[in-house]
């Protein structure tokens, strides 16, 4: 059967900035072409500009343990719901940095954990209907046994706490959910199918 649907395009009439601070939002004034060909009637449509970023999560495959940090969200502030996470540790790139560096970089200014071998897990786009955010998220192998404690920049406002958990109990977290934020899931459900042969190869 031959595939009909025309190429995808996007034509821009206008572009506005909306706010710019430590993020940014955008208004683009667009129209686009339909799957049944044509193109759509002109639209608005807002945009959270935000910088990419990378998440990693960090496991001791000798020890069989998952660290985990928790910090204030406004985000979950602002919808009503427990304002305080736990998730994977993460942050967003610096000009010229590699989603690889910024993991390695994070572990040890959230966590205080050096990163032995940083695995791939995926990379994402969060919530690509109203955002431009982009997350590379990664698997790093490190030594659990001295984790703990409080972490954080200070110039950034930071006051992050370190959780050290069998991975059993994180699974069991996140079963119960209690690890509700796209990057710590997709990492768990990821250690879940991979647990044994990183175990085995790495403990």
């Amino acid at each position: 059967m031959t595939n009909t649907q025309p190429p995808h395009d996007v034509v821009i009439n206008k572009e506005e900035t909306l706010f710019k601070g430590f993020f940014s939002a955008v208004r683009y004034h667009l129209k686009h072409t339909l799957f049944q060909g044509g193109w759509s009637k002109p639209l608005a449509r807002e945009v959270f500009i935000r910088t990419p970023a990378a998440g990693v999560l960090l496991y001791d495959p000798a020890r069989d343990e998952v660290i985990l940090v928790e910090q204030f969200r406004v985000g979950a502030f602002a919808a009503g719901e427990p304002a305080w996470m736990l998730e994977v540790v993460a942050g967003i790139l610096d000009a010229g940095e590699t989603p690889e560096a910024v993991a390695r970089r994070e572990a040890i200014e959230e966590a205080g954990s050096d990163i032995s071998t940083l695995l791939p897990i995926t990379d994402y786009f969060s919530t690509p209907g109203a955002c431009s955010e982009r997350i590379w998220l990664y698997c790093g192998l490190t030594d659990s046994s001295n984790a703990g404690g409080i972490h954080g920049l200070d110039t950034e406002g930071e006051d992050i706490r370190v959780h050290v958990l069998p991975a059993t109990e994180a699974f069991a977290k996140m079963a119960r959910g209690e690890t509700n934020n796209a990057a710590t899931l997709i990492a768990l459900q990821w250690l879940q199918l991979n647990r044994q042969s990183l175990r085995e190869q790495y403990a």
